[in-house]
């Protein structure tokens, strides 16, 4: 079973105004919500791509309960937490010229909560994937990926950390199976500013050196690298095609990825599948769909292997 950990997910309001201005009264041309939070992306890209998920995390308020119905209306399993203060954070994204993002804050997560999650982490198994993604709402301790891969270290399970900085950092000891930061937040872990593919090759080696089994860099329009455990490493350019919503591109290239090594066991068409997952997304106004990534897949040209 794979399993997604978001700690502090949302509901994502975005509205476009064709004219907004501001101290004044503004009407909407356009409104949608979505289900929201990196570790949920990876779930419904999963759940597009005929892998099934279980969704874990924290809910509070009416829009904790709205933003448990739109996950299962996806037909992912919601094991979320309930919290008894607060509310569940609606993000707010608004088009309209420049687009301007305002987002919420989350509830208040208690030290109970988080001894609940621990305790549905003890039901995984040998084999099982747990992805945690995103970032840490302020109530909760800022170690709690490192304390739960050091939990679940005993456990023959396969995780993927997809955070920044000392988020990503401090878990490399527990040997990650895959990270995946992109190369703005690699080059700030080492703090470099990096262009060049043979740069990011030489700093994810660095993160390999430092524990991470594979680890998978996205570049946005320059395409990825992934530096694998068996010595390989690949390199691959972004589709063409024309970006749409590049919010959750990152999410769907991690589903991607975990969907083609599952089903291949095979790193460079696991890399080939991110990469074209993470395009179909990036590509389209809600996350990819199956067709969408196989319409992708079938014209992708070449990865290249580097070593």
């Amino acid at each position: 079973m794979i399993y997604t950990a978001t700690f502090n997910p949302s509901l994502d309001y975005i509205v476009t105004v064709p004219a907004f201005v501001c101290g004044r009264v503004n009407r909407t041309k356009e409104e949608k919500i979505f289900p929201g939070g990196k570790g949920i992306n990876v779930s419904i890209v999963l759940k597009n791509l005929g892998l099934e998920s279980t969704a874990l995390g924290f809910l509070a308020g009416f829009t904790g309960e709205e933003l448990r119905r739109l996950v299962e209306i996806k037909g992912i399993y919601a094991d979320f937490i309930p919290v008894e203060e607060g509310m569940t954070r609606i993000n707010v994204k608004l088009r309209g010229g420049e687009e301007t993002e305002i987002n919420g804050q989350g509830p208040a997560i208690k030290e109970a909560d988080i001894e609940k999650l621990y305790k549905k982490l003890e039901c995984l198994t040998e084999g099982d994937v747990l992805v945690m993604a995103g970032s840490i709402p302020d109530v909760m301790p800022q170690t709690i990926y490192m304390d739960i891969m050091e939990y679940l270290q005993k456990k023959d399970l396969k995780i993927v950390v997809d955070a920044t900085k000392d988020l990503l950092v401090n878990v490399l000891q527990y040997h990650p199976f895959l990270i995946k930061p992109n190369n703005h937040e690699l080059g700030e872990i080492f703090h470099v500013k990096l262009k060049e593919k043979a740069e990011i090759i030489h700093y994810a080696k660095k993160l390999q050196e430092m524990g991470a089994r594979n680890v998978l860099v996205s570049m946005a329009g320059d395409g990825a690298v992934l530096v694998a455990e068996d010595g390989s490493i690949y390199e691959g350019d972004a589709p063409e095609g024309t970006v749409v919503n590049s919010v959750g591109a990152g999410d769907s290239m991690v589903a991607g990825f975990l969907a083609g090594y599952l089903e291949s066991r095979n790193y460079e068409e696991a890399f080939q599948m991110g990469i074209c997952t993470g395009s179909a997304s990036a590509f389209s106004e809600e996350l990819a769909t199956k067709k969408e990534v196989e319409i992708l897949s079938s014209q992708y040209k070449e990865i290249r292997r580097m070593g």
